[in-house]
């Protein structure tokens, strides 16, 4: 009678354990992966990809193909194509103001006007004194040469949109043309609108204009000098691309 084999006598088969070497493998490869995604770099993030890639599927590319490492390649294309538009409309900016800083040296009128570039886009700041005689608004004699310079500059700014507003002190005004500060500061930036609209290269349609009154003073009223700043007028080109963004080199905005 043949004797029956006891378990112990059986072979296993130990064939499970390469599965399961390679599984543990995968864990371990998509740990990394998922590791590396959570710090949003999508360079890295390929190139690893590629690798383990090329290690588990012959190249055949099932994680480089990931919808994460698309979607952030994506937003890394948009991000870098709008730092460079925003670089090349603040150097176009730059050109405008270094040739508006010519003409106010030449006129010798440093003491009056001010360009700039702002978050906003390249702003000339004008003092009242330079262009109106007290509670007036009407554009004369000197003020419409500097207009005439100043609309030889904004012809250079192309099709970007142009803003004219006009800025009081806080003392109260009270006349039969100008009941208050709004109606003075309103009617001083159509009136220097206007001067430079004399230039026909400049198209009426890219003009907006607004009186702010007292209520945007960029020095204190407490003082006659601080009060003489805040009668102004702000002529602003407008850039064709937000310049907002926090990608923007503030020494360059604000230099």
């Amino acid at each position: 009678m043949k004797r029956k084999k006891k378990p112990h006598d059986e072979h296993i088969s130990e064939g499970w354990l390469i599965p399961y070497a390679d599984l543990l493998t995968l864990l371990l490869a998509l740990f990394i992966v998922l590791f590396a995604s959570s710090s949003v770099d999508a360079v890295k993030l390929k190139a690893m990809s590629q690798s383990f890639s090329s290690v588990f599927n012959g190249g055949s590319g099932m994680i480089t193909n990931s919808s994460l490492s698309t979607q952030e390649e994506e937003e890394s294309k948009k991000l870098d194509a709008r730092t460079k538009a925003q670089s090349y409309e603040i150097a176009e900016l730059e050109k405008i103001k270094e040739e508006a800083n010519e003409y106010i040296k030449n006129e010798k009128l440093e003491k009056d006007i001010k360009v700039e570039i702002t978050n906003e886009g390249l702003v000339f700041t004008i003092r009242d004194r330079a262009l109106f005689s007290p509670a007036q608004a009407e554009v004369r004699g000197r003020s419409l040469q500097i207009a005439e310079g100043m609309s030889a500059l904004l012809v250079k700014a192309g099709q970007r949109q142009i803003q004219v507003s006009g800025h009081t002190d806080n003392i109260p005004i009270n006349t039969a043309r100008y009941p208050s500060n709004w109606e003075l500061s309103a009617d001083r930036a159509i009136s220097f609108m206007r001067a430079l609209q004399r230039n026909p290269k400049l198209e009426p349609k890219r003009f907006t204009v607004s009186g702010y009154g007292e209520f945007q003073p960029i020095a204190s009223n407490q003082t006659e000098t601080g009060r003489s700043k805040n009668r102004r007028v702000e002529v602003l080109i407008r850039p064709l691309i937000d310049l907002k963004a926090n990608v923007l080199d503030e020494t360059k905005v604000k230099s």
